[in-house]
């Protein structure tokens, strides 16, 4: 998996969770739903990706031949 399709994995797990834990929880949880749109968006204009990075060093993308726009 490239580490950019591995992002947008992430980021739609998380977004799912943060659904579940507002139904079931507390609509606080609404919060983390706001925080992973927010770093999608900023990485969309700056290029600057913390998931991205966690993942790379976690060997996500290693060997993949097509390039990656997260740096």
């Amino acid at each position: 998996m490239s580490l950019e399709r591995a992002v947008m994995a992430f980021a739609g797990v998380m977004v799912l969770i943060s659904v579940a834990l507002t139904q079931l929880v507390s609509p606080w949880w609404w919060l983390l739903t706001a925080f992973v749109g927010f770093n999608l968006l900023q990485s969309a204009f700056t290029g600057f990706c913390p998931a991205a990075m966690i993942l790379r060093r976690l060997g996500v993308g290693r060997g993949e031949s097509a390039g990656c726009h997260f740096k």
